[in-house]
């Protein structure tokens, strides 16, 4: 007891020294910023593999970090993902266009003119000083940025001429074709870019250029080159090349001599620029070039006050959900309940610590998966608390004693405590495999909250519980200790003896029911898939003052999006969801609706999901449900045979079936929030049965010449009050979720309070029953203390009617 104690308050101890001294790392939807998922693309002289990705994101943080954004951070997913966090940027247009830039940058000589047809690209006219040297006039141009070609089937298109020595068409800042040659110099051979203005010689804003030293030399000679031919011939221009477009095509001063060229190794891009413009250029020119092309298949933006609010309302219904469940447990069972609250609250520290030492990313459904697993910690202490009062009103005169009682009870839960909770984990660690973004941090967070539990219940509780029963006073008033009666729930239940798996038919036929009233939602309804499935973007804006949304949806219709689904969501806000939307065109239709408003609207939230990467998570959804029921079924029929893992995978999927539907009547979004909840409803509806397949499991043993029948319905009655706590724990928590905890989390407490609702039932009137029918055709249902799994005799067909008869105090639940 001692060396618990001391284990006990070492964990603490350590826990409460990382909570406070390592800050919490805060995702992007609650501290606010921009998430872009970039995947890299082949071109025709480069595969986008892991080591061309690898390349690609260094160049990427060289180039967010010359944008001045405080703590970025950029990670490799997979072999072809880069993700890119940007807190603080609610705008992400110009990180967008910096990052999405390939910027291959080239030097090549102009062979001349092609014929007018050959391209029909237009450009922009500007004016240039020659190569070097400032102020002598030539000609040059910006990039038409409204006719950009394609990145995938584009970019490298000159790096690729320049290899394989043939010719490049582009047109030049005035939309004449010119005929190039191969690449003399590239971007990787400049030592430095830097954005200048000379007002004074009438250049604006313009791009200085310097070589390294191999690059000077080849400058040199391409100059040299071109300044063979005769002043105003197209041959004596070099094109300025970026990304497929010329950028600046100036003219070689007639003073360069033919063959000695430009020496100083230096030159200017200039242009019709403007200061952003001219930083931008010269931020991708320093950057490099992007080993491969990038595409952004998945942007979110979350605003500022969208996070603190979340924080907020997390934190509100964190306190208010943990002290209801704090005076329930204390009500039920006095002192110790008061010492599992304790138990509690240090699981909240241990798990808490666990996150920020792991440099785990708490997320908005993190939040809500801490929140939801306070409730689930409670489990463990109820199924303690549970057997030692069974084993308190069970045991002999002369060994009636709290401590014994509760011994025994740490005892005998332990094996129904580590099913319940592995698979719990088996969902946890579906949702961090296959889901993305913040519900991957749900993943993290619930499975991190299930292990913290069983420490808080296994190791506190039972530490400050041994210490209490152990004292004088509590040994001559063992009723104080919430152990020492069998609870008003269980009382009643002996009294009135009930026969549930008598009427196992009906239980299976409303089971079968609402599996077909759930059934008919999804095909009359269908389901509303959220834009993470679909693929499209997803835009909430917030005004001061309300807007119609019949006014607003012609607004957007305005401006280019005749089917774009606008939706009033909360007082003065508004969302608008459609296919295909560039940043520029979000940028008008905030406009439009902010002239609705007659005022500028803020961008609360922002998601942006590519049709590849919508398919990629559809797919991953069904994988992690298919793999949900798969990896359950496998578990439970290793832990008690198939009939009774089928039975609880068949009620799992009862209650997945029955929260779709309801969503599917209710018109609610199936989102990756929604996912996460329904993956935590199936480790829950598993959890449940598991409890009592494992006191059927103990009464076989213990009775094996006793009817199956009225085996589950000893063990289904002994278990009811573990049952209703439990559940009455979990329901104080979703309660406060759905009311206190903001719009964000509405849905998601919904979809659990549904699905505890119904996983509650589910496990007494159909996993139970369906086990009793499957073991009435002759399936094995359970090992036997030998363990070759196999059965006594098959039992007569009345007596399964037999009702159940167990006298006052035996058998507690569990």
């Amino acid at each position: 007891m001692r060396v618990r104690a001391l284990l006990a308050l070492a964990i603490v101890a350590l826990s409460l020294y990382i909570a406070v001294t390592v800050p919490a790392r805060l995702g992007l939807d609650l501290r606010g910023g921009t998430q872009i998922v970039l995947e890299t693309r082949d071109t025709p002289t480069a595969t986008a593999d892991s080591e061309a990705t690898d390349r690609t994101l260094e160049v990427l943080r060289r180039r967010v970090d010359a944008l001045g954004i405080t703590e970025p951070t950029l990670t490799r997913s997979g072999d072809q993902r880069i993700i890119v966090e940007l807190p603080g940027v609610q705008d992400p247009r110009e990180a967008a266009d910096v990052l999405g830039r390939t910027a291959q940058l080239a030097f090549h000589p102009v062979l001349g003119e092609a014929p007018p047809d050959t391209v029909d690209r237009p450009g922009k006219k500007g004016e240039s000083g020659k190569p070097g040297e400032p102020g002598e006039p030539g000609e040059s141009g910006k990039p038409d940025k409204a006719s950009k070609p394609d990145k995938a089937s584009k970019a490298g298109q000159a790096e690729e001429a320049g290899r394989s020595g043939r010719e490049l068409v582009l047109p030049d800042e005035e939309g004449r074709p010119l005929r190039l040659g191969p690449s003399s110099l590239n971007g990787g051979e400049v030592a430095e870019a830097e954005a200048r203005i000379e007002p004074q010689q009438g250049l604006g804003w313009f791009v200085s250029v310097d070589f390294h030293k191999g690059g000077k030399g080849k400058w040199a000679d391409l100059t040299g080159e071109a300044a063979c031919a005769a002043p105003g011939d197209p041959v004596r221009r070099v094109a300025i090349v970026l990304d497929d477009e010329v950028i600046s095509s100036p003219q070689v001063d007639p003073g360069v001599q033919c063959g000695k060229g430009i020496a100083g190794g230096s030159t200017q891009i200039t242009g019709d620029f403007d200061r952003k413009e001219a930083r931008e250029l010269a931020l991708l020119i320093n950057g490099g070039a992007l080993p491969v092309p990038v595409e952004a298949v998945e942007q979110r933006t979350v605003g500022p006050t969208l996070g603190a609010a979340a924080i907020e309302a997390s934190a509100r219904a964190a306190i208010i959900g943990t002290a209801l469940t704090g005076l329930f447990i204390m009500a039920v069972y006095r002192l110790l309940g008061g010492l599992a609250v304790i138990a509690l609250a240090c699981y909240g520290v241990i798990s808490y610590a666990a996150l920020v030492g792991l440099g785990a990313t708490l997320t908005l459904p993190g939040l809500a998966g801490f929140v939801l697993a306070i409730g689930m910690a409670v489990d463990a202490n109820v199924l303690v608390f549970e057997r030692a009062r069974e084993e308190y009103a069970t045991a002999t005169r002369q060994r009636k004693t709290p401590r014994s009682a509760l011994a025994a009870g740490f005892r005998e839960a332990l094996s129904a405590i580590a099913d319940s909770n592995i698979t719990t984990l088996i969902a946890a660690a579906l949702l961090f495999l296959f889901a993305s973004g913040p519900v991957r941090g749900f993943g993290v967070t619930l499975g991190i909250g299930v292990l913290a539990s069983m420490v808080s219940a296994l190791v506190i509780t039972r530490a400050l519980a041994d210490l209490a029963v152990a004292r004088r006073a509590v040994r001559r008033r063992p009723g104080i200790t919430g152990i020492a009666h069998i609870g008003a729930v269980r009382a009643r239940l002996t009294r009135r003896d009930p026969d549930l798996m008598g009427r196992r038919r009906r239980w299976l036929a409303g089971s079968a029911v609402a599996m077909v009233l759930a059934t008919a939602g999804i095909l009359v309804r269908g389901l509303d898939f959220g834009v993470e499935f679909t693929g499209g973007r997803l835009v909430e804006y917030a005004t001061t003052k309300p807007v119609d949304v019949d006014r607003a949806r012609d607004a957007v219709a305005d401006v280019g999006f005749p089917r774009a689904v606008v939706q009033a969501s909360g007082d003065g806000e508004l969302t608008v969801r459609t296919g295909g939307m560039s940043n520029a065109e979000e940028a008008r239709v905030g406009e439009a609706i902010g002239a609705l408003a007659g005022e500028k609207v803020e961008k609360v939230r922002d998601e942006l999901i590519g049709p590849s990467m919508g398919d990629e998570l559809r797919r991953g959804a069904l994988i992690a449900l298919a793999l949900a029921v798969g990896a359950q079924l496998l578990y439970l029929a290793i832990r008690f045979r198939f009939a009774l893992g089928f039975s609880a995978v068949v009620a799992m999927v009862h209650d997945a079936l029955i929260v779709v539907g309801a969503f599917a009547w209710l018109g609610k979004p199936i989102d990756g929030i929604f996912l996460a909840a329904l993956l935590t409803v199936i480790g829950y509806s598993v959890n449940d049965s598991v409890v009592i397949f494992d006191r059927v499991r103990q009464l076989q043993a213990s009775h094996p010449e006793q009817p199956y029948a009225r085996t589950t319905n000893t063990a289904l009655v002994q278990t009811v009050p573990r049952t209703v706590n439990t559940g009455m724990g979990a329901l104080c928590i979703l309660a406060t979720l759905a009311l206190v905890g903001g719009d964000s989390l509405t849905d998601f407490a919904l979809a659990l309070l549904i699905g505890v609702a119904v996983g509650t039932y589910s496990s007494m009137f159909t996993a139970a029953p369906l086990a009793v029918e499957l073991q009435a055709r002759g399936l094995s249902t359970s090992r036997t203390p030998g363990g070759d799994g196999k059965t006594g005799d098959r039992e007569p067909a009345d007596a399964a009617k037999a009702p159940t008869r167990t006298r006052p105090g035996a058998g507690l639940p569990r």
